[in-house]
């Protein structure tokens, strides 16, 4: 017998891949009852190979409360963007699944009647995070038709003063709490405001010359961004590949690009977070107005907490933009696991409970957190085993446990909103970031379950029907796992086990 021969036989007695690559190996044969499954799941967690790593993971039967599995349940691990299952069971929770951000289009005064506002137009934000078109065929002014449609029925043909921007309504800094700088210069750690632009980051396109050494050319997809851009880029070979460096400088509106692309290719695209993003909505919309008709007289500025509101006491409302409602809006953020559309709903929810008596330098982000812990009670999880800063999981510090992410998902399980939470999260083989995971396994389609990653720690939690028929709540999270080279990777490793439990047949 070889030596290979013989280490794909242990694998197989086992029930799990070692440093082996999925494809190396013949799959196991399911476990026939739930002991063999405790006992390939505990020797599988127990492996050399994580002998640097750690976790935490806990699996239970949604019909009998039982708990099938667990390992160091109650440890405090980074859960990364699983952080989202619970800004999403919260909003969902306290706001409900029918609701809808309202945004105040308002006007200095009353337009007189041959359409003219004499003075300033307003659009007073609340976080809305839907004004956008990426990912969609339609133009990017269409963001701002129904500001557009608000003007017209309003009798609005001419603006006399400023187009503003105030976003001031959310107290929020422009990042989230735990954040890093490296953070804020990728598209994921885009700034938050009450008044947000196409995610707020723009894209720009890099066209090669035809030939090597060529001059490339630059086009941004969306306007008015308010960037400029210093290219040190050159046309290399056509068989070199695109090697491009993005830097925009904490504060600076400046973009510093560094690299080469190959010559005759297609463009490349890369993404510049937008500093200040409510000053582009506001330089965008202008734009888009003139555009329709409705000229503007003054210029376009914008102001954000902890400024004042520039909307005068005497102030007119025109009308107000309506987002879609909450179901979506969890949807949105949770299957493609977006941090800035998630932590707008958090600070949004959280300034929902502000008060008179609320200091004004407490953020809406500290208010969302304290309504968090308040859900936990009221949903039997205790709130000592989820420590969090914010709402999307882009801190390292946020801390919780497999047993409070299980307790997490056994309560939404039969919450008045079950259905609606359950259908955001992604489904393995189908969409979100599981649309390409778990394909040709018995979880393909059968797996509902939030992702989440970040260096040294990743997760994946939700819920699994077993080959038996049992309806399953499961969380692993393996925190600073650094695999050899040419083994599985941790996102493998959480699979694997995921694709085990769907594929067991036994009894409970």
């Amino acid at each position: 017998m070889t030596p290979r021969l013989l280490r794909v036989l242990l694998l197989l007695t086992l029930g799990f891949g070692g440093p082996l690559r999925a494809a190396e190996a013949v799959a196991p044969a399911a476990p026939a009852t739930l002991a063999e499954l405790q006992e390939r799941l505990e020797q599988r967690l127990r492996g050399e190979r994580f002998r640097g790593g750690l976790w935490g993971v806990q699996v239970v039967s949604l019909a009998s409360g039982r708990v099938w599995f667990e390992h160091e349940p109650r440890r405090l691990m980074s859960p990364a963007s699983n952080s989202k299952l619970f800004a999403g069971a919260l909003a969902l929770d306290v706001l409900g699944a029918e609701y809808r951000i309202r945004t105040p289009v308002l006007g200095s005064a009353a337009p007189t009647a041959d359409g003219t506002l004499a003075g300033d137009l307003f659009i007073a934000g609340r976080g809305d995070p839907t004004w956008r078109v990426r990912g969609t065929t339609r133009p990017f002014a269409s963001i701002f038709t129904p500001v557009v449609d608000v003007l017209r029925r309003a009798g609005v043909r001419r603006i006399a003063g400023d187009v503003v921007a105030d976003a001031t309504w959310f107290h929020q800094p422009p990042q989230g709490s735990g954040w890093t700088v490296d953070d804020l210069n990728d598209w994921y750690g885009a700034e938050l405001s009450g008044v947000s632009l196409e995610q707020n980051y723009a894209e720009l396109s890099l066209t090669p010359a035809p030939a090597p050494g060529g001059e490339v050319s630059l086009a941004w997809r969306q306007p008015d961004a308010g960037l400029e851009v210093i290219a040190r880029l050159r046309t290399g070979a056509a068989d070199t590949p695109a090697q491009v460096v993005v830097r925009r400088l904490l504060g600076e509106s400046r973009v510093h690009l560094w690299g080469s692309v190959p010559a005759g290719g297609r463009p490349e695209w890369v993404n510049v977070t937008v500093p200040r993003p409510a000053e582009w909505y506001a330089a965008a919309l202008r734009s888009a107005l003139s555009g329709e008709g409705i000229a503007v007289a003054g210029r376009a500025r914008a102001a954000r907490w902890p400024d004042p509101s520039p909307v005068p006491a005497g102030a007119v409302k025109l009308g107000e933009l309506t987002s879609p409602p909450l179901r979506e809006l969890v949807t949105d953020f949770m299957k493609p696991s977006q941090n800035l559309e998630t932590d707008l709903i958090f600070g949004h929810l959280g300034e929902t409970r502000r008060g008179t008596g609320t200091p004004a330098h407490r953020t809406g982000e500290a208010l969302a957190l304290e309504a968090l812990r308040e859900f936990l009670g009221r949903a039997g999880v205790d709130p000592a085993e989820v420590r969090f800063e914010e709402g999307s999981g882009l801190s390292r510090n946020n801390l919780l446990t497999a047993r409070a992410t299980v307790g997490l998902l056994t309560a939404m399980a039969r919450h008045p909103a079950a259905r609606d939470f359950e259908a955001s999260l992604p489904v393995a083989g189908r969409d979100g970031t599981l649309r390409t995971r778990l394909r040709g396994t018995a979880a393909e389609g059968n797996v509902s379950a939030k992702t989440g990653t970040l260096r040294y720690a990743n997760a994946i939690a939700g819920y699994v029907s077993t080959a038996g028929g049992e309806r399953l709540a499961f969380a692993l999270l393996l925190n600073r796992h650094v695999p050899e080279a040419g083994a599985p990777s941790a996102r493998e490793e959480l699979d694997q086990i995921v694709a085990l439990l769907a594929a067991y047949a036994g009894p409970g």
